[in-house]
């Protein structure tokens, strides 16, 4: 699949250039994914990107949703995750939960433990 056609959700979008979030909203630009949907709920913007406050709000499909929000701020976002039907979950470092990825196998939703800067420097992404 062509970069720019690959739709991403970065949940736990971070406007603070340090954070694995942000840097891997930064490569993914580098790397030709144009469709980027950062996912934080009280941030605007996020690298010049809007930033979309719930999960709920987005109706496009999903080819990747990377996650960099811990398993307890996760538990509660389970069904909204489910809805949202991603074609695949990246579990950063930090992010893996037996009750989502539970819920994801269940919903025949791929995932994997991963690294999305790895992936993407390393062209697996």
């Amino acid at each position: 699949m062509n970069p720019a056609d690959h739709h991403v959700v970065v949940l736990g979008a971070t406007a603070k250039p340090a954070r694995y979030a942000n840097q891997a909203i930064r490569l993914l630009g580098e790397k030709g994914y144009t469709r980027i949907t950062p996912v934080h709920p009280k941030l605007t913007e996020s690298e010049g990107i809007p930033v979309t406050n719930r999960l709920q709000d987005i109706n496009d499909p999903v080819d990747t949703l990377t996650l960099y929000v811990g398993p307890a701020r996760l538990a509660p976002m389970i069904g909204d995750i489910i809805r949202l039907k991603p074609g695949r979950v990246i579990f950063n470092p930090g992010t893996e939960s037996k009750e989502l990825q539970q819920a994801l196998d269940q919903a025949g939703i791929p995932w994997e433990e991963a690294c999305t800067l790895v992936l993407l420097r390393t062209g697996q992404f």
